[in-house]
């Protein structure tokens, strides 16, 4: 063998060794992703029903348990109804809203040391997080009263069609990460549960005087949810084992 041969023998054995040693530590910086929503309000409505939602999220992972994400939602949310068993005035709205959401889920594994353990590289992947959103609300109300024994026909119930609100997210949930052939996290399937406070009065359409009727609290709509996620983009070192053979 040569010295220039010895040489890139040299090098290739380096460079395979350095991937090997970083083999494990690596994640992917960027993802996109999107799922379904199970959706259910909470509103001026005493009964709401559930319905499914979209929605379509931009991904920066900060670090491999700390992903910054802007999310897109597609939804809809519906109560009441035009008999008594479900409205006592016979109020009803259908909100086919727009959603746009910065949030930020912390997962377990920033913080503790899972070694490999695999109750602890179980845990890791467990999150909580929050952020702010914006909510274009589109609905279709019954604005007036039609149950004579609950008040005149006449009344007309006050509020907007269209609005938009800030929102709130509280979010909890799990992420399964799937690992490619270079031992990084390239999918990830998410399952969540979202609790949103919503800020006005434009979630189901009324804006019903509080000297008659009960409107004290916050409007809100929980989300379960399930998604997808593609990882890509450059690759950055963690400073521990993202994955963990047989995890």
């Amino acid at each position: 063998m040569n010295l220039k041969k010895f040489i890139l023998f040299i090098v290739a054995v380096i460079v395979t060794v350095g991937a090997k040693a970083q083999a494990g530590f690596n994640y992917y910086e960027f993802g996109v992703g999107g799922g379904l929503s199970y959706e259910h309000g909470y509103t001026n409505i005493p009964k709401q029903n559930n319905d499914i939602g979209l929605n379509l999220n931009l991904i920066y992972n900060y670090n491999p348990y700390l992903p910054m994400e802007l999310e897109f939602q597609k939804g809809q949310l519906s109560g009441g109804g035009l008999t008594v068993d479900k409205d006592l005035y016979g109020r009803k709205y259908v909100n086919n809203f727009l959603a746009v959401y910065a949030h930020v889920d912390v997962q377990l594994g920033s913080f503790i040391d899972y070694g490999n353990d695999g109750f602890l590289n179980f845990i890791k992947n467990f999150y909580v997080g929050s952020g702010i959103g914006l909510l274009r609300n589109n609905n279709t109300v019954q604005r007036t009263n039609v149950i004579a024994a609950n008040g005149p026909l006449i009344y007309v119930f006050p509020g907007k069609d269209k609005s938009t609100n800030y929102s709130v997210p509280l979010r909890i949930g799990y992420e399964v990460k799937i690992y490619d052939s270079y031992a990084e996290p390239g999918w990830a399937i998410d399952i969540g549960y979202i609790h949103n406070f919503v800020f006005g009065e434009g979630l189901d359409g009324y804006d019903d005087p509080t000297a008659k009727f009960k409107n004290n609290a916050v409007n809100q709509y929980r989300q379960i949810t399930i998604g997808f996620k593609y990882f890509f983009g450059n690759t950055v070192s963690y400073n521990k084992l993202v994955r963990h053979y047989g995890f």
